[in-house]
């Protein structure tokens, strides 16, 4: 399979077929969100400090419960997916909740030709550089769209998550980014039963080729974190051992589950 001709339509048709089962699932408790819940969880929230009257873009957005979240917190929020489900639906949550919200649907690296604007942060959460397969050029990308000086802050599951098969219980994959991973899942993981079943493609990115990326194009790290839990039950065998913290019960606080950093702009 020609990885790079086609890791973009299998992805796209991926997260496409998610949308309807994600919009009706517990886990992005759609209600909730209606009725005033901010879905931004706490770990970015102490991040993302004063955001009321910045201009922020939010990269790989699905469908724009954090972006809406931005711009319920007083930000001007652009939110971007090359999911052209997920960005229909953005746009119809934020028409209803009656937020200013932007959203543009392209690929990331294809930014540059459809927006021509800086901000003073760029943001992106959880589960989104594993379908990246080039760091430098996200980097290229976050460096073009933020002003001297502003920030980008990034919050992710760590790179050892990553590392183990679907249960847990051992290493099945290289923690280094040595080659494209192409899988056939079924299901989500806001739906485990959810009848879909699709071909994807992930690169693994270990924690230097993050950082790397981002000093090679300009940035400067200001603060890394690492936490030993999720905000989020997505993966097996997870238990909650305080609410909205969740561990591998097998594994308890053994290993890192989640980084954040912020780096500025030169």
């Amino acid at each position: 399979m020609g990885t790079e001709k086609n890791y973009l339509e299998l992805n796209k048709k991926l997260w496409n077929d998610k949308v309807d089962f994600h919009l009706q699932s517990d886990f992005y408790d759609m209600d909730g969100f209606y009725n005033g819940r901010n879905s931004l969880m706490d770990i970015e929230m102490s991040y993302l400090n004063h955001v009321a009257g910045k201009k922020i873009l939010h990269l790989q957005c699905h469908f724009g419960q954090d972006t809406i979240s931005l711009s319920k917190l007083g930000a001007t929020a652009t939110g971007v997916d090359f999911s052209e489900k997920a960005i229909h639906a953005a746009k119809d949550i934020a028409t209803a909740l009656q937020t200013n919200t932007r959203f543009l649907c392209c690929d990331i690296y294809d930014l540059p030709n459809h927006l021509d604007e800086q901000f003073d942060i760029v943001f992106t959460s959880y589960g989104t550089i594993g379908w990246l397969p080039d760091l430098d050029k996200w980097g290229q990308v976050i460096s073009k769209f933020l002003k001297p000086g502003g920030q980008f802050i990034f919050v992710e599951f760590h790179p050892v998550v990553w590392m183990f098969d679907y249960d847990f219980k051992s290493v099945a994959y290289d923690y280094f980014n040595t080659d494209a991973i192409i899988e056939t899942t079924e299901g989500t993981y806001a739906d485990k039963s959810a009848p879909i079943k699709n071909v994807n493609v992930n690169w693994n990115h270990p924690t230097s080729e993050v950082i790397n990326s981002l000093i090679q194009n300009g940035l400067s790290i200001e603060r890394f974190d690492e936490y030993d839990y999720s905000p989020y039950n997505c993966f097996n065998g997870m238990v909650e051992f305080e609410p909205k913290k969740f561990r591998i019960a097998s594994l308890e606080k053994k290993f890192p589950m989640v980084f954040a950093l912020i780096a500025k702009k030169k």
